[in-house]
C-alpha cells in the first residue's frame, strides 16, 4: 500500500496494493483533519447564459463541464487540490479517454480524487454527452 498526502491539505490518497492502478484516479482517499465538505452539483456544458458549449464534441463539452466545476469550487473557497471525488454521467462510456484526457488539463499533477464513472441512456437534454459533480474537502 502506498500513502501520498497532497501538500497543503490534510487528504490523503491511498492505493492499496491489493489493487490495480487507477489511471488519474484513487481507489480510496482518506481526509485527516477538521474542515467542510462543498458538494457540487452535476455540472453539463452550458456557459453563464445557458447556451450549450460544443455541440456534438465531447471533448469541447468536458472542457465547459471542468470550467464549470471550478468556478463552483472557487465560489466555495476550494480548489482543484480539495477534490476527494469525482463523479462522470457519460452518454457513451468508449469516450472515457477523451474525459480522462482534458481531466488532466485541469486536474494538477499528483492530484486524483476517487471516481465513478457511470453510462447513461441520456441526460437531461438530448444534446448533452456528459454531467459530472464532484466531492471536496477543504481543511479548517
Amino acid at each position: 500500500m502506498s500513502d501520498d498526502i497532497r501538500p497543503g491539505t490534510a487528504i490523503r490518497q491511498i492505493a492499496p496494493a491489493e489493487l490495480a492502478p487507477g489511471p488519474g484516479y484513487s481507489h480510496v482517499i482518506s481526509v485527516d483533519a477538521p474542515g467542510r465538505l462543498v458538494a457540487v452539483s452535476g455540472q453539463v456544458a452550458l456557459d453563464a447564459t445557458g447556451a450549450l458549449v460544443g455541440p456534438a464534441d465531447l471533448a469541447a463539452q468536458t472542457r465547459q463541464v471542468f470550467t464549470n466545476l471550478a468556478a463552483a469550487l472557487t465560489a466555495a473557497g476550494a480548489g482543484w487540490e480539495h477534490v476527494i471525488k469525482l463523479g462522470y454521467y457519460l452518454v457513451d462510456a468508449r469516450d472515457v479517454a477523451t474525459v480522462r484526457t482534458v481531466r488532466d488539463e485541469f486536474l494538477p499533477a499528483g492530484v486524483t480524487p476517487a471516481s465513478t464513472l457511470v453510462q447513461v441512456a441520456a441526460l437531461f437534454r438530448d444534446d448533452l454527452l456528459i454531467e459530472i459533480e464532484a466531492l471536496a474537502a477543504v481543511p479548517a
